[in-house]
């Protein structure tokens, strides 16, 4: 009575590409069809490998995570664990899902400080590695964890175990548990350790925690400060046992979090004991083990590690380049091949040139295709022939050229402010530029999605950073309400086109709230300028603002202009501030004369054939309505020239991308980190060159394919 489930399951077939319709070690493909087991797994010469189920993926905060890889993990995080004994799972607890780990210890003595240190070890490893919050550790005795008769765990069996209490426990870690007022005393006939049902705070081993130990209020008053002063309404039922990890705030934000407390305190917590640092209490403890307070009893903490591990000082060990190389793992086990870093063999424009084969190309954001334009080319090679190769100098000593004055004059013309500055690349413009505007006293308010240039920026600056909801001007206004006070400046953040989605904010509120609250108002246009308006001079132009309202127009020469580099333009004060002060520039290079040659050639010709602009609506449009029509995910997407396909699957993303790229088609996935998982995508850049036959076949291909990708997408179509 389910034809659809029926079909799923049990007649599965197999996109292959032409490339694989040979053997593949000792196998060779058959397009199918094939039964769904849900087994998730891996060919490796020619031998299969399965790794677990697919109902065990664990999801956390919209993020996906494979309970292999923290079972892997734990398993390598301490030498008390049994290989191939440990399970994965989550658990829902007052609401929320959190990381369980059922581990079984090896056999023999130990003292009771190394099963200590074991949990610290293992959550300190899930923490650097897959950015995950351990909330439950339970270590069992040796051949207890249920298991299948060929060796497999039963993560399931495991789970039920775990919540019905009927596990063989030695020792457990339990974060919502109240700690116990005194440990159960071992039993004097056993060799293993004690079992203690009581929560185990992280860093016990090295800070000695007690649970009686009186904290001093001005401390505790300190941290709940810091946190709400970050958090903000995310921390409105802030208690001592309140998890920072879980208030929502992403990694950037809880490093704010330990600078400000670092300095207020005048000291730093050491490296090793920030990742086994969560909860309000735990911060607080740190600070009384590690911080100088006068008054108060100070702790003198043992030497916490006896010796400086791999992964301090030897690259391939570090916790950051063992993610990427399982992102990469993940890639290969589900039999695609890295998108990435393809190489192209010529220019790029709706068309691109790999391996000897010609695609039509939606992953460059040559907008107006001025990029290998010949009067674009012409201009690069005249700036090249006057000027050479490079200014050689920072522009204030000598690298001034006429080159940089025209281009600079143009562009302010261009966009109706006093004056423009140029710069080397775009996103050291945002970052330098930021960081010279704002600092320590001030606050940055960016939108949500924000470019990671004007993050960074803001993190550089010291100044402290506040997200508001993506475009939501009514939100960043109760904020700004709520917090202008309380900073020197505050600059507001926003983008004309976001790069991600192909939206835009509501440019003439966001000038009315800086306005209104005496705060700057900076507007990065780097996927706007040459795209929106009806000549494109980009979101200004599409709203009829006076340019003079907006503090700070950012924009790229290597998007519309076909060039490299960044700009900045506003009043001529800034300017003239800018030039002389802001480090980006005053110790960079100039920009080389054929990049300004070449943006100042697309420029001239942009307005002499403003017809580009109105082709590349056009052409946008086109896509998005062909799009929906095949009932494709668009997003928020419209009046740019960029179009997400939103599938929500990272795997489901990497199959289409390559399937499209067997077609002729080549277009990009956007994964998490860059997205959360639920909104993994392809992501489309619309120039004015492409065809209306090109758009037609993109969606027609994308559609065939995708049927046999996605079975629920075919269901989506039929209802």
């Amino acid at each position: 009575n389910r034809p659809d489930e029926t079909n799923s399951t049990f007649h599965a077939m197999l996109n292959l590409p032409a490339s694989t319709s040979g053997p593949v070690g000792r196998w060779k493909l058959s397009p199918g069809p094939y039964m769904r087991t849900g087994d998730l797994g891996f060919f490796d010469n020619g031998e299969l490998f399965v790794t677990g189920r697919l109902k065990d993926l664990i999801i956390i905060r919209g993020r996906n995570h494979y309970p292999q890889d923290l079972e892997h993990a734990a398993e390598e995080a301490s030498n008390l664990i049994r290989p191939g004994s440990v399970a994965a799972f989550a658990v829902e607890i007052d609401g929320r899902e959190r990381v369980a780990l059922v581990a079984e210890l090896e056999r023999g003595k130990r003292d009771h400080s190394d099963v200590l240190a074991a949990f610290d070890a293992i959550r300190k490893r899930l923490a650097t590695e897959h950015e995950v919050a351990t909330d439950a550790i339970v270590l069992v005795r040796p051949n207890s964890i249920p298991k299948t008769s060929s060796g497999k765990i039963q993560r399931h069996a495991c789970r039920r175990q775990f919540l019905d209490n009927s596990l063989s426990v030695i020792e457990q870690y339990i974060s919502w548990l109240e700690p116990a007022k005194e440990a159960i005393a071992p039993k004097a006939a056993s060799s293993e350790p004690p079992r203690l049902a009581r929560q185990r705070p992280v860093g016990e081993t090295s800070r000695g925690h007690r649970p009686d130990r009186e904290l001093p209020k001005e401390v505790i008053q300190t941290v709940f400060d810091h946190v709400r002063r970050i958090a903000k309404e995310r921390a409105g039922n802030l208690t001592l046992d309140t998890n920072i990890v879980e208030l929502g705030l992403d990694s950037l934000e809880r490093m704010e979090i330990v600078s400000s407390l670092e300095e207020a305190f005048g000291a730093r917590f050491p490296e090793q004991v920030l990742p086994t640092i969560e909860t309000c209490r735990e911060v607080i403890e740190a600070i009384l083990d590690y911080m100088p307070l006068e008054g108060h009893e100070q702790v003198k903490p043992a030497r916490v590690v006896a010796e400086i591990t791999p992964d301090a000082y030897d690259i391939a060990q570090f916790p950051e380049v063992r993610a990427l190389e399982q992102n990469f793992a993940m890639v290969r086990n589900a039999g695609l091949t890295n998108p990435y870093f393809s190489v192209h063999e010529g220019k790029t424009t709706d068309k691109t040139t790999i391996n000897g084969r010609e695609l039509i190309s939606w992953a460059s954001y040559n907008y107006l295709g001025m990029s290998g334009d010949p009067v674009v080319t012409a201009a690069a090679k005249d700036a090249l022939d006057r000027f050479g190769t490079s200014v050689s100098a920072s522009r204030l000593v000598s690298g001034e050229k006429t080159i940089h004055q025209e281009l600079e004059r143009a562009f302010a013309d261009f966009l109706g402010t006093e004056d423009a500055v140029t710069m080397v690349g775009g996103h050291a413009t945002n970052e330098t530029v930021i960081g010279h505007i704002v600092g320590p006293g001030d606050l940055v308010l960016h939108d949500a999605f924000a470019h990671n240039s004007l993050l960074q920026g803001a993190i550089l600056s010291g100044a402290r950073r506040r997200p508001f909801p993506h475009n939501d001007y009514q939100t960043a206004e109760t904020m700004l309400a709520e917090l202008r006070s309380q900073y020197r400046r505050v600059l507001v953040v926003i983008e004309g086109i976001y790069s991600m989605d192909g939206d835009f904010a509501d440019l003439p509120q966001f000038i009315g709230l800086a306005k209104r609250h005496k705060s700057l108002l900076m507007v990065d246009e780097a996927h706007s300028l040459g795209v929106m308006g009806p000549t494109g001079r980009g979101i200004g132009e599409y709203y009829g603002v006076n340019p003079e309202d907006v503090d700070i127009w950012m924009a790229t020469l290597s998007k519309a202009f076909g060039s490299c580099g960044g700009l900045i333009a506003g009043s001529s004060t800034l300017i003239q501030w800018l030039k002389y002060t802001v480090p980006g520039f005053v110790y960079s290079i100039g920009l080389p004369p054929p990049a300004a040659g070449a943006a100042l050639g697309a420029l001239r010709l942009l307005q002499n054939e403003p017809q580009r602009v109105t082709k590349l609506q056009t052409n946008a449009k086109h896509f998005i309505d062909l799009a929906s029509k095949a009932r494709l995910n668009t997003g928020a997407s419209g009046g740019s020239g960029v179009v997400p396909i939103i599938l929500g699957n990272s795997i489901n993303s990497l199959k289409l991308s390559r399937a499209l790229f067997e077609r002729g088609i080549n277009v990009q996935p956007i994964l998490y980190p860059a997205v959360e998982e639920k909104a993994a995508r392809l992501r489309f850049f619309i120039t004015a060159n492409h065809t209306s036959d090109q758009i037609e076949k993109t969606v027609t291909a994308m559609r065939e394919e995708l049927i046999k990708i996605d079975p629920s997408y075919a269901a989506h179509l039929r209802e």
